[in-house]
């Protein structure tokens, strides 16, 4: 058995190529990278592929059994015929089953609903091409957050759009974990799964940080219209309206959803306090 993992030196990719040679040895994971010297520390066999060459995945794919498609970075347009060239070279080298990284969102009501609406397209790309598949949605990852510390210490405050909205969070570990899972076992095949952990408020993360890192922040909720003229400030027009579409939807609800977490990884989600614990002594 081959398993190859897309985009397989990023974060994710990185978690759940880890997950997977603790479940079946490294001889049989292979990454698929766009500039392969960029993954030589995963220490597995790596092979070139570009999310906008058809022929480098026709290639990469060849004598693979199932494969872990990462959504692309790329502009939403442009990610649904980039995550077409992958889909179509594994049904060229018969490739038996396809698991897909998705998201969870608003496919209509924000800045950030183009991206989940592409993802969505992808979604019906893979379960209409055929092959065994399965799909999670991920929640946000907490991730950012704890690595943007420093800057919410010097302000003093955790700062955005989502009143007292709630977001399910994850963690690139859990994700890495439960796609292994979704990879290895049959009997995901077929089914969508909402990846995340317990819901929880802006406020609510605001103490736990607090309480995890010894810090002394507030949550202090502005505007819709506040919080993306200073994300477009400080990242650019598209990431910093991407941001403010995300806490947006957050605030309308769209990342509240109820979490498959446990039938796709095996065990429960682990809580963000102790996800918190685990980055802290990293």
């Amino acid at each position: 058995m081959k398993i190859a993992v897309t985009a397989a030196n990023g974060h994710l990719g990185s978690s759940i190529v880890n997950e997977l040679i603790k479940e079946i040895g490294k001889e049989h994971v292979l990454g698929i990278v766009r500039t392969p010297e960029k993954a030589a520390h995963l220490g597995i066999e790596v092979r070139k592929g570009d999310y906008n060459s058809r022929e480098d995945f026709n290639t990469a794919l060849k004598g693979i059994d199932s494969v872990l498609l990462i959504s692309g970075m790329d502009d939403p347009q442009k990610r649904i015929q980039q995550h077409r060239n992958v889909i179509e070279a594994a049904k060229q080298n018969k490739v038996k089953k396809i698991v897909y990284t998705s998201i969870i969102g608003d496919e209509e009501k924000n800045a950030f609903s183009p991206i989940v609406k592409s993802n969505r397209q992808t979604e019906k790309d893979v379960q209409e091409s055929g092959l065994n598949w399965v799909i999670g949605r991920n929640g946000i990852y907490i991730e950012p957050d704890l690595e943007y510390i420093k800057t919410y210490v010097k302000e003093g405050e955790i700062r955005n759009c989502a009143g007292d909205g709630k977001c399910g969070y994850t963690s690139r570990g859990e994700l890495g974990l439960a796609y292994a899972q979704m990879l290895l076992n049959n009997m995901h095949n077929g089914h969508t799964y909402n990846l995340l952990g317990k819901p929880i408020t802006q406020a609510q993360l605001t103490e736990f940080i607090n309480q995890i890192f010894h810090t002394n922040l507030t949550y202090n909720p502005i505007s819709k219209e506040a919080y993306e003229k200073e994300r477009k400030e400080e990242l650019g027009e598209f990431i910093g309206t991407v941001i403010a579409g995300i806490y947006d939807g957050i605030s309308l609800g769209a990342n509240d959803v109820p979490s498959d977490f446990e039938k796709a990884a095996g065990r429960p989600h682990k809580s963000i306090l102790e996800i918190m614990k685990e980055y802290k002594v990293k």
